[in-house]
């Protein structure tokens, strides 16, 4: 309690957010330093911190924890729940109690498994910054304490599988347990299923007999057992099957041996002497006694406090590094073509959530761009801030009905009250928030895991491993030697995933190893994997399987906490025009330390990514060629007056009548879209003789057709063309008729009429009643935004009723202010 009252707010605050407070506490009311400590050794709490660290640090402190093992001797009820997770920092119930005092360590013992240099200083570094983040304990100068959990679950932290007795008695009937036995001690050693486990289990307990009957294990199963002692505990195998031989395994489903064998004399061993025993469909587990039976238990402890290095590199090309930018500003575009299309005709939301698959392939066909990719930039939109649902009015009851239901409002995907400000902004500060937003998004948004089942866009996000993966695989390769990417094969996916989850040990528990001794994953662990380096590559990110600097600087923000405030994003809310430190709002200011991550990834984004480009190439064949990305008002007039044609290094458009026609429904005229094409031409070169007569061209014809809005009349000073139209076969359904040399009627409404005549190959325009030109434009439509400031991201602080946001930042202020 006296070290909390000496933490700055600052520091306090990355404390509580790194516990997940005040959500951890489940809401309690926590009004003094004295309960914050309380609070803080908690299970709860103490998985949280561990989960923040790294696979070295979780050896250092469960080396710690087994040295108190040995000193203190064991603590009672250090087994965990029967329907507990696979590692321990997840436990679900309570501890028993146990005070940190009575199990000090010497911190001189620890530190003298260090070699003095280097190593050593890595060691006390190590240990400071598990001081600053509670996990080691205040205690005497000298001494080492632990929070009870990690003295309850030393063996468990140490990479060691769970007590033979529950792996038996959860994996197996009464059968299997005998044939174990009989295996182990002859035939009718045992009459009952109890006395069998007891001959099994005492049998293990003892290290002695364990080294004798692993002495007569064959090669294969020595060499499975290599990789397995170490941990994690793990292995793929095809031993076992479900009892009624279903592919399903349930929390109660037992095991039987498969018939004849799994084809592989290790495992097949191991398991019939109960050194394996089933956890799950083709997965088995170590037990305790085992491992702790062969681990070399004279030796001191080495905890490993740096990663494995890399050994599955390349060397990079040159000019890697703008192979990312380049890409990162592609990633820009392409997620403005998006949500330019989406602004031109928002989308439905279906009843039973995400989006039509119609609607997603409208807005790519529009858009120029992959349906995949589309769904990704509408997903990282949505949780940017920049697009957000809409409900639409419902419709009207009807006159004369009682008690009947109103239907429930549809709703329109629309882009938010942020998006014309963020449309108006260079590149890089487009690309800011959907990086971000991209980081702390607890999904895989382009995994889709089920092969049966359609991909939609608006996805609810799921995975809590998501970002954890993500966080891990950027840290991983970070650390790749200078010059080196991570090569794309096997080996190298296998590589990432060990150290993703060395930086990560929330990812451990999708560990295993194959029936080579390998290391896989489970979980599908491997295919989120590859999905997310996807992501990562499309958004600039990684290239040539290294971290580009944009890369880099997000890992710093995740690094910094920013996945503790989801669904808010750091950095998202930001002014998108601003530069350096400006316009990080409100919530950022509140903290340095964010803000100077998303200040760090502001600045790197537009070092990496050119200026906009305000002028195109055009040709005679009627293109425009913009190297780079077009500023905003260039890529509005080409869009008016073009079409997309190819992506890349360069944008090209490709100018048509019917664009042009496009541009003269919209109310451009001739001389405007010549002069504003002029203005934007490259060095000022006049525009090519053939652009300039197709527009001209285009004009002369263009209202010829005048629609008169009030009684949908169609009017035209060439008689000879009205003649023509009332006669059109495509044009019957209008029911046409003359009422004057040059007027029409038409029964359709004129937005109908309009469409039949345009389809039919004429060039109408809209006239109101005044006689002026009504112009075709989409409405503005805009939604409020839904992302949350990041203190209205924790809920209510207190009672549910309160109307006061919660965060660990109003929290540290609470308790270092006295309030």
């Amino acid at each position: 309690m006296k070290w909390l009252g000496t933490l700055e707010p600052q520091r306090l605050t990355a404390l509580l957010e790194e516990r997940d407070l005040p959500l951890a506490a489940k809401y309690r009311r926590i009004t003094t330093l004295r309960e914050l400590a309380a609070h803080l050794l908690t299970d709860e709490s103490v998985g949280q911190g561990l989960m923040a660290g790294t696979a070295g640090e979780l050896e250092l402190l469960a080396s710690i924890a087994a040295l108190a093992l040995e000193r203190h001797g064991p603590v009672a009820g250090g087994e965990a729940a029967e329907d507990g997770p696979r590692y321990p920092w997840q436990q679900r119930k309570p501890v028993p109690p146990v005070e940190p005092a009575d199990r000090w360590v010497p911190e001189r013992d620890v530190l003298a498994w260090f070699e003095p240099g280097e190593k050593r200083q890595r060691a006390e570094h190590t240990l400071a910054r598990l001081r600053e983040r509670a996990l080691l304990l205040p205690a005497p100068k000298g001494k080492l304490a632990l929070p009870p959990l990690l003295h309850v679950r030393a063996a468990g932290f140490d990479g060691y599988g769970r007590t033979a007795d529950r792996l038996l008695t959860t994996a197996y009937n009464a059968p299997e347990v005998k044939r174990i036995a009989a295996n182990l001690f002859g035939e009718g050693s045992a009459r009952t299923r109890d006395q069998a486990q007891e001959l099994i289990t005492t049998l293990l307990a003892d290290p002695a007999r364990v080294r004798a009957l692993v002495a007569d294990a064959p090669v294969r199963a020595l060499e499975l057992l290599d990789h397995l002692v170490p941990g994690p505990p793990l292995l793929r195998t095809h031993s076992f099957v479900g009892r009624y031989g279903e592919r399903y395994a349930g929390p109660d489903t037992k095991y039987v041996f498969r018939e004849g064998g799994s084809g592989d004399e290790g495992t097949d061993w191991l398991a019939g002497r109960g050194l394996l025993v089933p956890v799950g469909l083709d997965l088995v587990e170590l037990p305790y006694e085992v491992a702790r039976a062969l681990r070399d238990e004279g030796a001191a402890p080495s905890p490993r406090l740096e990663p494995e290095p890399f050994t599955a590199t390349a060397p990079l090309p040159s000019g890697w590094e703008g192979e990312g930018g380049t890409a990162a500003a592609a990633a820009a575009w392409r997620a403005e073509l998006v949500l330019r299309a989406l602004a031109a005709q928002p989308v439905a939301i279906r009843k039973a959530g995400g989006i039509a698959v119609r609607d997603t392939r409208r807005l790519a066909k529009v858009a120029g761009a992959d349906e995949a990719d589309t769904r990704l930039w509408l997903d990282l939109a949505v949780n940017a801030g920049l697009a957000a649902p809409q409900d639409d009015e419902p419709a009207p009851a009807s006159r004369g009905r009682r008690n009947v239901k109103a239907p429930k409002p549809s709703a329109r995907l629309l882009p938010s009250d942020r998006y014309d400000a963020w449309a108006a902004a260079p590149a890089a500060g487009k690309l800011l928030p959907l990086l971000a937003a991209w980081a702390v998004v607890p999904a895989v948004l382009s995994h889709w895991p089920d092969p049966d089942e359609t991909p939609v866009a608006l996805i609810s996000p799921q995975d809590e491993d998501a970002v954890a993966l993500r966080t891990g695989v950027l840290r991983a390769l970070a650390v790749l030697p200078d010059g080196h990417g991570l090569t794309g094969n096997a080996r190298g996916f296998t590589e990432l995933l060990s150290l993703a989850a060395w930086f990560q040990p929330a990812l451990r528990g999708h560990l295993a190893a194959d029936g080579a001794g390998e290391l896989t994953g489970l979980d599908g662990v491997l295919d989120r994997m590859a999905a997310t380096l996807t992501e990562a590559a499309l958004l600039g990110v990684v290239a040539h399987g290294a971290l580009t600097p944009a890369g880099r600087a997000l890992c710093q923000l995740l690094e910094a906490g920013a996945a503790h405030h989801y669904p808010a994003v750091p950095g998202a809310g930001a002014d998108p025009s601003a530069r350096g430190s400006e316009g990080l709002g409100e919530d950022l200011a509140l903290r340095p330390t964010l803000a100077k991550a998303v200040t760090t990834l502001r600045e790197v984004l537009y070092a990496a990514l050119p200026e906009p480009s305000d002028t195109a190439r055009f040709q005679s064949d009627l293109t425009a060629t913009v190297t780079g990305a077009p500023a905003p008002a260039l890529a509005d007039l080409l869009a008016a007056v073009g079409d997309i044609e190819s992506e890349g290094h360069a944008v090209v458009w490709r100018i048509t009548a019917t664009s042009i026609r496009r541009a003269l429904d919209a109310g451009w005229s001739a001389d405007e879209l010549l002069d504003r094409l002029t203005a934007a031409s490259e060095r000022g070169t006049p525009l090519p003789q053939p652009l300039a007569y197709t527009i001209k061209d285009t004009a002369r014809t263009h209202g010829q057709l005048k629609v008169v809005r009030s009684a949908c009349c169609i009017r035209s000073d060439d008689t000879a063309l009205l003649a023509e139209v009332a006669q059109a076969r495509g044009l019957t359904k209008l029911r046409l008729r003359r009422i004057a040399p040059t007027v029409l009627i038409s029964t359709a409404p004129p937005e109908e009429t309009l469409s039949a005549l345009r389809t039919a190959g004429y060039a109408p325009t809209q006239e109101a009643e005044t006689g002026t030109t009504v112009l075709d434009r989409a409405p503005a439509d805009r939604a409020p935004s839904r992302m949350p400031t990041m203190d209205q991201a924790h809920a209510a602080y207190g009672e549910p009723a309160r109307s006061v946001p919660a965060s660990a930042r109003v929290l540290a202020a609470t308790l270092t202010s006295g309030g």
